[in-house]
Formats: C-alpha cells, sequence, structure tokens
C-alpha cells in the first residue's frame, strides 16, 4: 500500500512540474505612452537628483538644517508611512504563501457512545493536504500586484517626506517673515511715536491744530494695530513646525530663538537701533532696508527641467505602482473563469469499535490521493462584470498617472515663474523703500521749516510702514516659491535611501510584542537604493 500510495504522489508531483511553467492569463505591463510632459523639458539632464536631495542647503541656514533633520526623525506622518511599509511586506508574504498547498489540516477526535447495553469507542486522527495548482497564474498575479503596492508604500512614504521637508522650510520661512514684519513694525511705531510727541509739541506751542494731533495718533494706533496679526502668523508658524517635527512648542523655541540663531542677533540689532533718539533714517542704511531675518537662497532660476525628475517624482511612482497592481489584477481576475485544479490528499486513523474490542491498525489507517478539478460554470456573468470593473480601474488609474504628471508640470511652472516675478518684484520694491525713506526724510526738514503740512508729513509715515511691510512679504513669498519648485521637482526624499523606515525602538517594541521572524530586521526594513 505504501508503494502504491508513493507512485500516487510522484504522479501528481511531476503533474504539478508540467503545468507550473504556464503563462499567467491577462495583459502584461509595458510602461507608458509619452507622458504629457513639455517637449522643452524632455531629457536635458540638467538638474539631476544629486542636486536636489539636500536642496535646503542652498538657505546656508543651520536652524533650517536642525529643524529638517529632527522632522526626518521624528515626524508622525512619517512614521505611520513606514508602518504601512510593513502591512505591505506582509500581505506581500500572505500573497506569496499561496503558491504552496493552500490546506494543511491535522484534525482528531474521540468519543464513547452507549446504547442499552452496547457501548462503542469512537476514535479519529486525520491529516489533509490541499494545493490548487497556479495553472491560470491567478496567485501569480495577485504577488505582482502585493509587490506593487509594496513599492506603492515605498513610494508613499518618500511622498510624505518630501511634503514634512517643504512644509518645514516653508513654515520656517514663514516664522521668520513674520519676525521681519514685526522687526519693520516696531522700527516704524516708534518713529511714528516720535512725530506723535513732535506734533503735541507743535499743537501746545498753538503752531498745528488739534485735528493734525489726532491723526497723528490715529496713524500711530493702527500701526500698533498690526502687531498682533503679525505674531498670530508667527505663532501659527512656529505651532506648524512643532506638529511637523513631532514636539512640543516650548521645546521648539530654543531652536529657532536659541543663542546661536543669526537671525535673532539681527532682529536683537535691528530693534535696538528703534531706542536712538534720532528722527530721521539715514538714506540707504541697510538696517532700514535689509534686515535680512528671512533666509535667502543662493538659487539661479536660469536652468533647463530634467524630464525625468518629473517622472521619479514619489507622488508619481505612487501612480505608477497603483497602475501595476490594477494591471496585475486584471489577469487574476481573467483566472477566475477557467476551472482550478488541485491536488488532495489525506491520511487517517479511523475507528469504530465496540467496547472491548480493538480494530487492527491496518484496517484502520486509510490514505486517499488524487487530483481535483472546480469551475464556477454558471457564474460567467458574475465574474465577466468584475474583469470589466478590474479593466475600468485599470484605465482610470492610467488616467491619475496622466493626471498627476500634468499637476507636477503645473507646480513646477508656478513655482519657477513665481520666483523669476517675484525677484522682479523685489527689485522695484527695494527702490520703492529708498524713495519712501528720502520722502520721509525731506519731509521732517520740511515740517519742521513750515514748508509743508502736518498731512504731508503723515503720508510719507505712512507709505514708509507699508512698502518696508511689502518689502519683507516679498522676501517670504521669493524663498518660498525656492521651497515650491524643489517639492515640485520631488526633492528631499533621496536622503531616506539605504536607511531605515523603521526606527530600532518600535522594532524592538513590536518583536517584544509578537514573532515577526526578520521582518523587522534592519537589512529588511531598509529603504531600497533604487525605486
Amino acid at each position: 500500500m505504501i508503494n502504491r500510495f508513493t507512485k500516487l504522489w510522484l504522479f501528481a508531483l511531476m503533474l504539478l512540474l508540467l503545468i507550473s511553467g504556464c503563462t499567467p492569463l491577462g495583459p502584461e505591463f509595458r510602461g507608458f505612452t509619452q507622458p504629457p510632459i513639455p517637449a522643452k523639458w524632455q531629457n536635458e539632464g540638467v538638474k539631476n537628483e544629486k542636486e536636489i536631495a539636500r536642496w535646503w542647503k542652498i538657505f546656508a541656514d543651520p536652524t533650517l538644517d536642525r529643524l529638517i533633520q529632527k522632522a526626518y526623525a521624528q515626524n508622525l506622518d512619517l512614521k505611520s508611512a513606514g508602518l504601512r511599509i510593513v502591512q505591505s511586506r506582509a500581505i506581500l508574504g500572505l500573497s506569496e504563501g499561496y503558491k504552496f498547498p493552500q490546506k494543511q489540516t491535522l484534525s482528531g477526535n474521540t468519543a464513547s457512545v452507549r446504547s442499552q447495553d452496547n457501548g462503542f469507542a469512537l476514535a479519529s486522527v486525520n491529516f489533509d493536504i490541499g494545493w490548487e495548482m497556479d495553472f491560470w497564474g491567478k496567485y501569480a498575479r495577485n504577488i505582482e500586484s502585493s509587490q506593487s503596492k509594496l513599492y506603492l508604500s515605498m513610494a508613499s512614504y518618500n511622498n510624505i517626506m518630501v511634503s514634512i521637508i517643504s512644509e518645514v522650510a516653508r513654515n520656517y520661512i514663514n516664522y521668520r517673515t513674520a519676525q521681519e514684519r514685526i522687526a519693520y513694525a516696531k522700527r516704524n511705531i516708534t518713529i511714528q511715536e516720535r512725530v506723535t510727541e513732535l506734533t503735541k509739541v507743535q499743537f501746545n506751542a498753538g503752531n498745528v491744530s488739534e485735528l493734525d494731533m489726532q491723526q497723528s495718533r490715529s496713524q500711530l494706533y493702527t500701526t500698533r494695530s498690526l502687531l498682533p496679526s503679525i505674531k498670530l502668523a508667527e505663532v501659527k508658524a512656529k505651532n506648524a513646525i512643532a506638529l511637523l517635527l513631532g514636539m512640543d512648542v516650548m521645546d521648539i523655541e530654543p531652536i529657532l530663538n536659541g543663542k546661536n540663531s543669526k537671525s535673532m542677533d539681527k532682529f536683537n540689532k535691528y530693534i535696538a537701533k528703534s531706542k536712538r533718539d534720532v528722527l530721521q533714517i539715514k538714506q540707504n542704511s541697510s538696517d532700514i532696508l535689509n534686515v535680512s531675518i528671512i533666509p535667502t537662497a543662493k538659487f539661479n532660476p536660469n536652468y533647463r527641467i530634467d524630464a525625468n525628475l518629473i517622472t521619479r517624482r514619489p507622488d508619481i511612482k505612487v501612480a505608477e505602482y497603483q497602475v501595476r497592481s490594477n494591471n496585475a489584477l486584471i489577469g487574476a481576475t481573467i483566472a477566475e473563469l477557467y476551472p482550478s485544479f488541485s491536488l488532495f490528499g489525506n491520511i487517517g486513523y479511523n475507528t469504530n469499535n465496540s467496547t472491548g474490542s480493538w480494530t487492527p491498525s491496518s484496517q484502520a489507517i486509510g490514505v486517499s490521493v488524487g487530483p481535483a478539478f472546480s469551475w464556477n460554470i454558471l457564474q460567467y456573468g458574475r465574474i465577466k462584470n468584475q474583469i470589466r470593473l478590474q479593466d475600468a480601474l485599470f484605465e482610470e488609474s492610467l488616467v491619475n498617472y496622466n493626471q498627476q504628471i500634468l499637476s507636477a508640470v503645473r507646480e513646477i511652472s508656478d513655482a519657477l515663474n513665481g520666483y523669476i516675478l517675484g525677484k522682479k518684484q523685489q527689485e522695484e520694491n527695494y527702490k520703492a523703500v529708498e524713495a519712501t525713506v528720502r520722502a520721509f526724510n525731506i519731509s521732517v526738514i520740511q515740517y519742521n521749516d513750515g514748508l509743508v503740512g502736518y498731512e504731508r508729513l503723515l503720508t510719507t509715515v505712512e507709505s514708509l510702514t507699508r512698502t518696508q511691510d511689502q518689502y519683507a512679504q516679498i522676501k517670504g513669498n521669493l524663498a518660498t516659491n525656492v521651497v515650491l519648485l524643489y517639492k515640485a521637482l520631488g526633492g528631499g526624499w533621496q536622503i531616506s535611501r539605504g536607511k531605515s523606515y523603521l526606527s530600532t525602538e518600535t522594532a524592538k517594541k513590536m518583536k517584544k510584542r509578537i514573532d515577526w521572524g526578520r521582518y523587522l530586521d534592519k537589512n529588511m526594513t531598509q529603504l531600497p537604493k533604487g525605486m
């Protein structure tokens, strides 16, 4: 019996090896047609990944460098994305498990039955095995889809990192912009306070009317009222940075405004100058026109865009792997139209004896083995509609891929043109500030000499406050456009290459809780250097 059993299994094994080489059903993914990228951006190869990998270095701001390092190490969204990679890897393991016998069951039972004067003892031990052979490539296609989902989760991790880095930089610029605006506002409030005092002296001497004095006070109070809104912008930016770093707001303050902060040194120096008892401002004074709290990028916008950078953007890779996954699932669904072939086997020990008797083992042991098949012959309508659904999902993912490309092109164009036009705006506004300073100085002299009325002096004071505030905002917008451009180019995610997406502490905690095998080993949780 054993010899016959062995022959049957050898025959089944040969049959399995014979059919395992069948080509999976469904379309093979052949890549994308020419994506909708402007012809002038095609394969220029000027701006490569190495140049944009650590793009924030062009600001030469140690505080910004430190914030981004902390965000990479501590951001909670990034940690969640890393855990989603672990989940995708486990799902891939599930899919790969179907390559092996899907059913492996050891079962047994025993019972004692008594009826009147008769007693029976029942006992059975059975080992069942079932193996649906992947004749049509259903499981192979599911594995292919799961692999794409794994790479999708990795690309999503990189995409989140690009967003986090750019958001840290953008909010840091907003924070410094608010500080520069505050510096200008405080300096101008001091000037207006002196103008108000001067007006009061002139009013007491009978040289001006009460109207002039009240107008002076109104202007001063209006400028003071701007400070709370600017300070609110500063607080919001600081809170946003704290959230991105996964830290308490109180712990962020020493990093932003600590002893080593060059920006705060410039701020305090500028505000200190407002205490001087001088009403007039030195023409072309650098402390008036260039507080320089806002980080400035050493950036040349006159370069050609490399189209390859766009298709390597993490969000574009997410869309690409979604296409690949949906394409594989078409084949897995088509396989449901065809019969499935399986090998099954059972070896068991089963007895049903009267009390006091015993069945010989040669009679109690049974072995069965053989092929089987099943076919959903009456469910073609349901299965075909499932295939149609999956094909439509695949086509939708293709449309989404092209839409993501177009969005990337728009973002790059917006940011690049925003910087170029913003630079021109800054140059003109700089001239406006210079002219306003000169007009203010002249009006002070002429007002003291009685050559102009008080309204002319108030006008120049108001213009000085407005143009300086605009100048600070334009500088902030200029720096922000640099950040947006490098985000649009997909810069920053490259720093994760070869590094673990799971912290050592998290891995230890998860391993302690359950058996993860090698899934959480350091070499298993490293992001590949090439996607």
